[in-house]
């Protein structure tokens, strides 16, 4: 399986080309549209949002990330392969999360050519036919690159910032829930909000903070939008208090 994690959006021709490239490298296996509304150029905040969904797919999966503003750069083609999982993509520290939290990891810089390497569109043309290989044939890892060991960025375990929002408004966090406790509350544009299980525990238009379905604090407005309430956008910081509330 195939699983496609980018900032192209899906309008314009770019994930479209991507997923015929793959069609080609990889005739018969199922690609998923896992995001294509990543952050533009937002590697930091994408690396915790990929964190947060790769373990939703099977073993084996192979994950193509592309969210790379440095396309066409000094910087290198990466494949991981963190547990049971590969990835392949730019070497700017989108991977860094999903390698910090596997129990193994290895890498490799990519030296594999293509027929075409256009100077911008570096997903298509050579990261699509690397996941595509590596899809159909995983043992072809050292043919396709050259090992390292690869640094990761001294980047928090959790990130206090909003890593995405979503068409309701809901704005994830890079902060894992499990990572704080439920009687925390979190300060957002000067407000306190506490947590709550679901959306019809609180009260039409009150806001409040819940643990989503992959595992990441999201804040959120029962039947509103989070974004909009408080002012909130992709890379606002937020505020955690642990004390408990007497």
């Amino acid at each position: 399986m195939l699983g496609l994690f980018t900032d192209f959006g899906l309008h314009g021709p770019y994930t479209g080309l991507l997923k015929l490239a793959l069609a080609k490298w990889a005739p018969g296996v199922p690609v998923i549209d896992l995001f294509h509304d990543v952050p533009p150029f937002e590697s930091q905040a994408a690396a915790y949002l990929l964190a947060a969904y790769v373990p939703e797919f099977p073993k084996g999966t192979v994950f193509l990330g592309v969210v790379d503003p440095g396309v066409g750069s000094a910087r290198d083609g990466l494949i991981v392969h963190a547990d049971d999982y590969w990835l392949v993509g730019p070497d700017n520290g989108l991977f860094d999360r999903v390698a910090a939290r596997a129990g193994r990891f290895e890498a490799w810089r990519i030296t594999w050519h293509p027929p075409r390497l256009s100077a911008s569109f570096h997903g298509r043309d050579l990261f699509a036919p690397v996941a595509g290989m590596l899809a159909t044939q995983p043992s072809i890892a050292d043919a396709l690159g050259q090992r390292i060991e690869l640094k990761l960025h001294d980047w928090p375990k959790e990130l206090p910032r909003i890593i995405y929002i979503d068409h309701y408004g809901n704005a994830m966090t890079g902060i894992r829930a499990q990572a704080i406790p439920q009687a925390a509350q979190l300060i957002i544009d000067g407000q306190d909000l506490r947590w709550s299980r679901t959306f019809a525990q609180v009260p039409v238009g009150q806001g409040f903070w819940y643990e989503n379905s992959s595992g990441l604090v999201e804040i959120a407005v029962n039947q509103g939008s989070a974004a909009k309430c408080f002012d909130l956008r992709v890379g606002s910081g937020i505020q955690i208090m642990t004390e408990s509330i007497g």
